[in-house]
C-alpha cells in the first residue's frame, strides 16, 4: 500500500496541473460590448478572439466600463442604473446590482477601492466599494431646493477626487473620498449652459467640460481649484448657423496628442485643433461628417475620428504632424466606436449594423481580423485600468 502512495500523489498532480492548463493573464484581455443581447464578450486583443460571453447585463445602449487595477475584473455601467462586475479570469458574472433609474456612466478611484457612478435619475453620484459593490456614499446633485440635475462628464482624478458635471444646473464639482466618512465636496457654480460631457487631461490636471447650450469650453484647473473655472474658445461658432445635432460627441474620446488637443466641433463637420499651452484654436480641420469619438493613437502620431449617421460608415485617419485628413476608410455600417491596443499597432472598430468588429493595421490601414458580435457598441480594453480618466 505504501508504494502506491508516491504514484498516487504524481497522479493527483498530474491531474491538478490538467485541471490549471492554459493560465489566463488579463493585460490581454478586454470587453466587446452586445447591445441588444444585454452581454459582453470577453476578448483576447492579441489572438483576435472570443474567450466566452457574459449574458444578463441590462440595457446596454450607453454602456462603460472600466477595470480594476489587477484587471481581473471589469465594472460594467448600464443606462438602466444596472453595475456589473464581471470576472475575467473565470468568464463569469460576479456581482449585479441596480442602483439607480437612469446612469450614464463611471469611474474608479485612484486606488483602485471604489466605483463611482454618475445617474441622470436620480440626479447624482453614488459611491461602491469595487470588492463588494456596497454602497459607500450617495451624493444628491441638488442645486436648489427640490432640484436635482443630471450628471454627466464623471471621471477619475488623483487624490481619491472625483470630478462631475451638472447639466441642468451649469456647475462642476469634485468629490474628494480621502475620508470614506466624510467625503468633501467642492462646487463651480455657473461655468456655462449645459455641460454634455467632459474629460480629464491624461496626467490628470485639466477638467474639460464641453458645452451644449452656449459657445466655447469649460476648464477647470485641478492644482489650482481656487482660481476657479475659465472659458475656452468662447466664441467658436457663435455666430454661426446652428445645425441639427444627429448624434452628441462623446468628449472622453477626444485626443490629447503632446501639447494639442483634438476635439469634435458640435453639429459641424469638423475637428478643432487646440493649442494646450494656451488654451486657444489652432485651426479647424474639415472632416466628412460629424465627429462622435475623436481618438488619439497610444503614440499620438495619428488621431481617428469616426461620425454620425448618415456618415457613419465612414473613418478618418488624422495626420498629427500635418493637421490634416490623410487617409478616409469605409470599414462597415455604423461605426459606434473604437479601441486602441495598448501600444497602437491596431485598432479595433465596432460595426453595429454589420454584427462584426474589425481590427486594423496602424502602420498600413490594411485590415487585420473581422470577429463577430452582435451589435457591438463599444470596446474596452484592460489597459484602460492604468490610465487616469478611463
Amino acid at each position: 500500500m505504501n508504494k502506491l502512495l508516491p504514484t498516487l500523489a504524481l497522479t493527483l498532480f498530474a491531474l491538478s496541473l490538467s485541471a490549471q492548463a492554459d493560465p489566463r493573464a488579463t493585460g490581454d484581455l478586454g470587453l466587446v460590448i452586445e447591445r441588444e443581447d444585454s452581454a459582453a464578450l470577453i476578448i483576447n486583443t492579441t489572438e483576435h478572439k472570443q474567450l466566452a460571453k457574459i449574458e444578463g447585463l441590462g440595457d446596454l445602449s450607453h454602456a462603460s466600463v472600466v477595470f480594476s487595477r489587477d484587471q481581473r475584473y471589469a465594472y460594467v455601467f448600464g443606462r438602466d442604473g444596472g453595475l456589473s462586475k464581471i470576472d475575467l479570469l473565470q468568464d463569469k458574472l460576479d456581482k449585479r446590482i441596480i442602483q439607480a433609474g437612469n446612469s450614464i456612466g463611471g469611474a474608479i478611484s485612484q486606488d483602485g477601492k471604489l466605483i463611482a457612478v454618475s445617474n441622470y435619475e436620480p440626479g447624482g453620484v453614488k459611491v461602491f466599494a469595487a470588492d463588494t459593490l456596497a454602497l459607500v456614499a450617495d451624493i444628491p446633485a441638488e442645486y436648489m431646493a427640490g432640484k436635482r440635475s443630471k450628471v454627466v462628464g464623471l471621471v477619475d482624478a488623483p487624490g481619491q477626487t472625483f470630478v462631475f458635471s451638472l447639466f441642468d444646473a451649469g456647475e462642476i464639482w469634485t468629490l474628494d473620498m480621502k475620508n470614506l466618512q466624510k467625503p468633501v465636496l467642492e462646487k463651480f457654480k455657473g461655468i456655462g449652459k449645459e455641460p454634455y460631457d467632459a474629460l480629464i487631461s491624461p496626467e490628470g490636471r485639466f477638467y474639460i467640460a464641453g458645452l451644449f447650450g452656449e459657445s466655447g469650453l469649460a476648464l477647470l484647473d485641478l492644482w489650482d481649484t481656487a482660481a476657479g473655472v475659465r472659458r475656452i474658445l468662447p466664441n467658436y461658432g457663435k455666430e454661426d448657423e446652428k445645425l441639427p445635432v444627429y448624434k452628441m460627441p462623446h468628449l472622453e474620446g477626444w485626443a490629447m496628442a503632446g501639447d494639442l488637443l483634438f476635439a469634435p466641433a458640435i453639429g459641424k463637420h469638423e475637428v478643432l485643433v487646440i493649442d494646450k499651452r494656451s488654451w486657444t484654436l489652432l485651426k479647424s480641420i474639415p472632416v466628412v461628417g460629424q465627429p462622435v469619438f475623436v481618438m488619439a493613437r497610444p503614440d499620438a502620431r495619428q488621431v481617428w475620428v469616426n461620425f454620425a449617421m448618415p456618415d457613419n460608415n465612414q473613418l478618418q485617419v488624422i495626420d498629427t504632424k500635418d493637421l490634416a485628413v490623410s487617409t478616409t476608410l469605409t470599414p462597415g455600417k455604423a461605426v459606434l466606436h473604437l479601441e486602441f491596443t495598448p501600444r497602437g499597432e491596431q485598432v479595433w472598430v465596432a460595426l453595429r449594423d454589420d454584427n462584426q468588429v474589425v481590427v486594423y493595421d496602424t502602420a498600413t490601414l490594411q485590415e487585420v481580423a473581422r470577429l463577430p458580435a452582435r451589435h457591438p457598441n463599444g470596446i474596452f480594453f484592460s489597459a484602460r485600468a492604468h490610465k487616469i480618466g478611463f
